[in-house]
């Protein structure tokens, strides 16, 4: 895994990278104690699947830090959580699957 720097902008509630200039995403809203993760965007330039799944998984490790759950609307989350179930299923909301 290659370290992914992000910053979590909670004024426009989204996980924010800058590689080579460029501005990659995460929308989010909170409620209570949960993380939704509604909208995943990555410029054309920076589209890779390496640092797709790097990108998800540093936002996923810093809301475990925060000991907050994760709800996946964003397709590009859901199917990361699919393929990676062992590692983040704990995160998940009671009652939510993927």
């Amino acid at each position: 895994m290659n370290a992914v720097e992000i910053k979590d902008n909670s004024f426009l509630r989204q996980y924010e990278t800058r590689v080579n200039g460029h501005l990659a995403k995460l929308e989010y809203s909170s409620q209570e104690r949960k993380v939704f993760l509604t909208k995943l965007i990555i410029p054309e330039e920076i589209i890779e699947t390496e640092f797709k799944e790097d990108f998800i998984k540093a936002v996923l490790n810093d809301i475990q830090e925060k000991n907050m759950r994760v709800v996946p609307t964003s397709p590009d989350v859901a199917s990361f959580l699919r393929r990676n179930k062992r590692l983040y299923k704990e995160m998940l909301p009671i009652g939510i699957r993927i």
